[in-house]
């Protein structure tokens, strides 16, 4: 009678350990949203509750320091941080670059006295708005994108220039007594990964925002899923996938629990394309261009697009054969599959651009449900 009793409270014992290890694990994981102080979006609005970090963007770099150059952005910085008192636990952090301000990176990463420059004016500016930390988003090191400045050397320069800001960091959290995070949005490709060295640049860092969406983006006069969760059967001459962009950063080196899977909350729209295979992967006279979700969703009150599932790559887009127009776009559906690959594979949580691109919120809802 005593075994028996004992072997109960045992088994209880690990029950009840398994749980609590369960219980931590959903603590764990993240979900990160950006917010885009340029868009007509009051932070206010955010439903707080629902997120574990928040990206504020975006802070340009001027004569080598950092600073915010829109007039919207003092308030909106002060709706975003206010969010805090909704979810006490939530952290806020600002983005330094993006897509448009990211050409003056390679310039202050070139050399000590600019490296030293850059991290102090973020750390100042960090602290002046009260952020929890800094997240940079560098998109083209060592690469030409748009008309930024890039040299063979960026690689390297890339990883003393996180080293610099950890520094910057810890210099300040001696006396705060608190951790300040950086983190860092990384392309999705092998090109990203050639030109930087994030097996070394990670340990500086607390986590990556892998940006695995604009697989087909503005350039692109072919049609093709920008967002897919693996490669797809249609494909023909090789393209990228979420599953392709994280085991290329696990090869670099970076633990899984530090890359957060991007997600976009937008879809990428083509016009004139080629009717075959119903609009998928074929040639358009026009180059695609970002949709908010809430946009395509207007669009489709039209009764003209037709809904398809590629099966292969895990991905949705929309067919207008009368306009000859097709959008590869994201749905509760490749939400709840992205976030089960999240957790199959121990990886950190979820990022998603934008907040205000699916202001219904039935993306976030979806992923607040699929991801605990």
């Amino acid at each position: 009678m005593k075994s028996i009793y004992i072997l109960l409270i045992t088994s209880l014992f690990f029950a009840c350990s398994s749980l609590q290890k369960k219980q931590d694990e959903k603590q764990d994981l993240k979900v990160i949203g950006y917010v885009a102080g340029y868009e007509d979006f009051d932070p206010a609005n955010i439903d707080a509750k629902k997120l574990t970090h928040i990206n504020y963007a975006f802070a340009n770099i001027v004569d080598g320091n950092v600073a915010f150059e829109l007039p919207a952005d003092s308030l909106k910085i002060v709706h975003t941080l206010n969010l805090r008192k909704q979810n006490p636990d939530l952290k806020v952090l600002f983005s330094i670059g993006g897509w448009v301000w990211s050409d003056q990176f390679s310039d202050v990463a070139a050399y000590q006295d600019s490296r030293v420059k850059f991290a102090k004016s973020a750390v100042d500016l960090m602290k002046s708005y009260g952020f929890d930390g800094i997240d940079i988003d560098w998109e083209f090191p060592g690469q030409r994108e748009e008309d930024n400045v890039f040299r063979p050397v960026d690689k390297d320069n890339f990883t003393l220039l996180l080293k610099e800001l950890r520094k910057q960091l810890e210099l300040v959290e001696k006396v705060d007594n608190t951790h300040y995070l950086l983190t860092i949005a990384s392309g999705a490709n092998q090109l990203y990964i050639d030109n930087t060295n994030l097996k070394e640049a990670h340990q500086y860092l607390d986590f990556i925002n892998v940006m695995c969406y604009d697989y087909y983006n503005g350039w692109f006069h072919q049609t093709g899923h920008h967002a897919n969760l693996y490669p797809s059967k249609h494909e023909k001459y090789g393209g990228n996938s979420g599953l392709e962009a994280i085991e290329r950063h696990l090869k670099a080196g970076v633990p899984a629990n530090k890359l957060i899977m991007g997600i976009p909350f937008y879809g990428r729209r083509w016009e004139q394309v080629n009717p075959k295979n119903n609009g998928l992967y074929q040639t358009a006279k026009t180059a695609n261009s970002i949709v908010a979700r809430w946009k395509i969703l207007e669009e489709m009150k039209s009764g003209k697009f037709q809904e398809f599932y590629d099966e292969s790559a895990k991905a949705s887009y929309l067919w207008n054969a009368q306009d000859r127009i097709f959008i590869s776009w994201e749905t509760p559906k490749e939400i709840e599959t992205k976030a089960a690959f999240i957790k199959k594979h121990q990886l950190g949580g979820a990022m998603f651009w934008e907040y205000s691109l699916d202001n219904n919120q039935e993306l976030l809802n979806q992923l607040d449900k699929s991801i605990h």
